[in-house]
């Protein structure tokens, strides 16, 4: 508004098209209208973004499965996946000159730490690197990155208007909708998605542009790759009331598939974090997923077609080129490979983004959750316990619902997405029982879901809670005030009073030691006034003898902003001394951390 203002003062011949178009926008049209028009530019963006992504992935595939290398496909499993990440990275270092950093990870921390301010270069980053990686074999999905370029692309167009950062934030939503809906068709699903994963508030003013992104992405989709779904399924079998025992057991198991799937991403990740030269950290990575993607190709890439060959009921499709040339006609060794495939599709997604690698976890946690549930009905129907069988398709559907619920922390995403791929809801109750226990179970055991553990353990994180929102969008520098008159453990009675009594508008000194400037202790005015006015003891009392220990220290580079308030809650204080690399900094007084609370309450709600 400030900028407005400004330009409100220039001479019309110097006002830019764009100034004009703004002076005539707030004219004209109302902010409600403005915001609407830009959800709709937003979702065919975001829409625009995920069929790029598509079609240049396949493209690089293509010519990867062309005529000249056919015939040793196999071989080359291997080497493609280190040829593409090795692009990646040369793309990153030399090209876009920044790190292309995980897709939704990077928008939330956007949301969090930066106001919704996502640089430029994150507009086209995926854009170019996630292809490479996919296309070449990197066993990661693209729907990260379609909703972190959606999210740029809206952040840097919010700025370009001029819109405050509940504006902002409430587009890159739209644009998290918009991607989600161009890739799957499932446009309620996609809003859902967006409520969940970037803790939007769903309301009249904020489902209104969600369903206006989520509509023209999905028409954007339409219209550039026709009517083809990327899981085409229909449901044959009807649900049956006798399967809720095993359902809520399929639950039990997605939970700790989710817990292993968290806790293995977790651990190869930090690994790969103490690697400090990003060459070596491609080279072990590049081949320690050349090697896996070598023996069990299934791995290659995101994986739909195998679980579109398991949910049709044909899991040998998917199994037939195994290294070892196992019989496939026995059901235990098909049970056996497909146990693999859940246990290192994980490891092979995490090396992929050790490597430095750009996807997103969406894809990997549809493919185990798929394989997941196809196993264990396998297991349920051949050990000869079942008067009637269960039905494979059915489970494996749910099982993607399970893991997903668990790995994302999206239950009701879960639910819908596979809801709607299956036109229909005749899954609606096993798909709500799955994901109520996995994601109850998983979120008791992991607190914050793979998009959300590093935010979540740094307290960076933006919940539904409005309050802790609120604190985390708060910048504790805001609200540090620095104008205390310091006193000295060796200063006498006379030189307090009139060095810094005297001086000071504050009732609040901080002791310091003089030779490190660390905090030593506090006197409050009350600790003087019953002295201060006997001369007699001007000599006599030191400020080592009035001053006491301060009932809570705030430390700058540890404290977030929900830590700070929980400290003024339990100590009753009303300033608390800041302290930064164990010197003193100064004091955050609790009207003055109240006061920019509720403007950034106002500011976060849009109101």
């Amino acid at each position: 508004m400030q900028d407005f203002l400004i330009a409100l003062k220039m001479p019309t011949q110097k006002r830019t098209l764009l100034t004009r178009f703004l002076i005539w926008r707030i004219k004209y049209i109302s902010h409600k209208q403005f915001v609407l028009f830009l959800s709709i530019m937003v979702g065919l963006l975001a829409g625009m973004g995920a069929v790029i992504l598509k079609n240049f992935t396949h493209l690089i595939q293509h010519l990867l499965e062309g005529k000249l290398i056919a015939d040793y496909q196999t071989a080359f499993y291997f080497i493609f996946p280190l040829i593409g990440l090795t692009l990646a990275y040369l793309t990153m270092r030399y090209l876009i000159r920044n790190k292309v950093s995980h897709g939704i990870p990077s928008t939330l921390y956007a949301i969090s730490k930066r106001k919704g301010f996502m640089r430029p270069f994150q507009m086209f980053g995926s854009l170019i690197t996630a292809p490479i990686t996919v296309g070449f074999g990197g066993s990661v999905g693209l729907e990260g990155p379609t909703v972190a370029t959606g999210a740029a692309l809206s952040s840097n167009l919010s700025r370009l208007f001029h819109m405050n950062q509940a504006t902002r934030t409430l587009l890159i939503g739209c644009a998290g909708a918009g991607a989600m809906s161009a890739i799957f068709k499932a446009p309620i699903a996609a809003i859902i998605f967006a409520v969940e994963v970037f803790s939007l508030d769903l309301t009249l003013a904020s489902m209104v542009p969600l369903l206006l992104a989520s509509i023209s992405a999905i028409t954007t989709s339409y219209f550039f790759l026709g009517t083809d779904i990327l899981l085409p399924f229909k449901i044959t079998d009807k649900f049956v009331i006798n399967d809720i025992p095993f359902y809520i057991l399929l639950g039990l198991v997605a939970s700790m598939v989710s817990i292993y799937y968290t806790k293995m991403y977790s651990n190869i990740q930090d690994f790969f974090e103490k690697i400090a030269s990003p060459i070596k950290r491609l080279l072990i990575g590049g081949v320690g997923l050349g090697i896996i993607v070598y023996f069990i190709p299934p791995l290659y890439g995101e994986g739909f077609d195998v679980i579109n060959n398991l949910v049709q009921g044909n899991p040998n499709a998917a199994l037939e080129n195994n290294f070892f040339n196992l019989d496939l006609s026995s059901i235990w060794v098909v049970i056996m490979l497909l146990a693999g495939l859940v246990v290192f599709k994980i490891i092979a997604s995490a090396l992929t983004f050790g490597a430095g690698g750009v996807g997103g976890i969406f894809a990997p946690t549809l493919f185990m959750g798929s394989i997941m549930g196809n196993c264990f009905a396998k297991i349920l129907n051949n050990l000869g316990l079942l008067n009637s069988p269960v039905s494979e398709s059915n489970f494996t559907l749910v099982g993607m619902t399970g893991l997903m619920a668990g790995v994302l922390h999206a239950p009701l995403t879960a639910i819908f997405l596979i809801a709607e791929l299956t036109g229909g809801y005749e899954l609606f109750i096993p798909l709500m029982i799955t994901a109520a226990i996995s994601y109850s179970l998983t979120k008791y055991f992991i607190p914050h879901s793979v998009y959300t553990m590093e935010l979540g353990r740094k307290g960076d994180l933006i919940t539904h809670n409005k309050d802790h929102a609120v604190l985390t969008l708060m910048d504790i520098t805001t609200v540090i005030e620095s104008d205390f008159i310091p006193i000295y453990p060796e200063m006498n009675l006379g030189e307090m009073v009139h060095e810094a009594v005297v001086k000071s508008k504050r009732n609040l000194f901080p002791v310091l030691n003089k030779k490190t400037n660390a905090l030593e202790g506090i006197i409050l005015l009350d600790d003087l006034r019953p002295v201060m006015f006997d001369q007699n003891l001007y000599e006599e009392v030191k400020a080592s003898e009035l001053m006491h220990s301060p009932p809570g220290l705030i430390y700058l580079n540890e404290d977030k902003m929900t830590d700070v308030m929980k400290k003024f809650q339990d100590t009753g204080a009303w300033n608390l001394p800041v302290i930064k690399d164990g010197e003193y900094y100064g004091f955050v007084s609790k009207s003055k951390l109240l006061t920019a609370y509720r403007r950034k309450l106002i500011d976060f709600s849009g109101k």
